[in-house]
């Protein structure tokens, strides 16, 4: 059915556009000049937050939508919208007529049957005024909350099954997603009462895990891909994987090498190359009987005892875009960075 819209005017009422989004019952309401023009659209999220955050219906409105071209092939429609990551896109003509709006058929992509714990409970103290009202996850980059544009690009990869772990602010957090399901994936919350580390957590799944589930931290953005990684883990046969990145450290001044009191080496600003933990692990189901319950316990402490046991555990190099939200620096670099989305 094609989608109805609606031609805009600076009257629109809060009525109109929720008795017409309640029509389409796709989430999506395109809104039109009367020569059928797009302008702009309005999504069910936006009505949301824009009345948690008390903004009018014009404030509401996305007036710089993306848009395609009708005139491409299905298969160049569809990827491209894979490609920007969207749910759904206005389509238009030459003209930049509306000719219905594009949803992606959650149907056509491969469902993955792994779950992804999303550790989300730190207080991000590192970063200051940005974190004194609202969770780390929850900071923009770009146009969208850290976490939604992670969710976004694993959804994209076909995970939709997510848990995620809460406790600073954690009413911000699942106020902003809900059961998942505006998003197109189902969202159960881990509530830590109290600070359980970055491994912790765990202990509150209820549901038995079938299959090897990722554990990723909630400040991280990376357009890594997932399936290579679980391909990795199952093809070593492991236990539990670590994702790691090759990190460089240049030391800023000439480095003297002195025995007996004599210079026997100079060394002008050497580079030093270590192997550091990115902060995504995949982990089978039968680690879960590791974790002390609701005990403070970090992965770190989990993989030392791993090692301990000689489990067969994993290193997964990591080559693709990675940052690490821990510095007001690295924030504004990922915001640098918006290419990537």
């Amino acid at each position: 059915m094609k989608t109805k819209s609606l031609v805009y005017s600076k009257d629109l009422t809060l009525e109109e556009v929720l008795e017409t989004l309640d029509i389409n019952g796709n989430g999506v309401l395109p809104l039109v000049d009367k020569e059928n023009h797009l302008v702009g659209i309005i999504t069910d999220g936006d009505i949301r937050r824009g009345i948690l955050n008390k903004k009018s219906v014009l404030q509401m409105i996305n007036f710089s939508p993306k848009s395609i071209n009708g005139s491409l092939g299905e298969e160049e429609i569809e990827s491209q919208l894979k490609n920007m990551r969207k749910r759904h896109l206005p389509v238009v003509d030459d003209d930049k007529k509306l000719i219905d709006i594009l949803i992606l058929d959650d149907i056509k992509l491969k469902r993955n049957k792994n779950s992804i714990i999303i550790m989300a409970g730190g207080l991000g103290s590192r970063l200051g005024e940005l974190t004194k009202y609202q969770p780390k996850p929850m900071l923009k980059v770009g146009e969208k909350p850290l976490l939604e544009n992670m969710i976004e690009m694993l959804k994209d990869q076909g995970f939709y099954d997510f848990y995620i772990s809460v406790n600073y602010k954690a009413n911000i957090i699942k106020e902003y997603f809900m059961d998942g399901s505006e998003f197109g994936i189902k969202i159960k919350y881990l509530e830590e009462d109290k600070r359980l580390g970055t491994a912790g957590a765990l202990s509150l799944i209820e549901k038995k895990l079938k299959y090897p589930f990722f554990v990723i931290n909630g400040d991280i953005i990376t357009t890594q891909n997932f399936n290579a990684m679980k391909k990795f883990h199952s093809k070593e046969r492991a236990v539990a994987t670590m994702g790691v990145r090759n990190h460089i450290i240049t030391n800023p001044y000439g480095v003297i090498k002195i025995e007996n009191g004599k210079i026997k080496t100079f060394e002008e600003k050497p580079r030093y190359t270590s192997f550091i933990n990115a902060g995504i692990y995949l982990l089978n189901p039968e680690i879960l009987d590791m974790i002390p319950h609701n005990t403070y316990y970090d992965m770190p402490e989990l993989f030392k005892t791993l090692i301990d046991s000689k489990k067969n555990i994993a290193a997964y190099e990591l080559k693709s875009y990675w940052i690490d939200i821990g510095h007001t620096s690295d924030y504004e670099r990922a915001n640098s960075d918006l290419s990537i989305f």
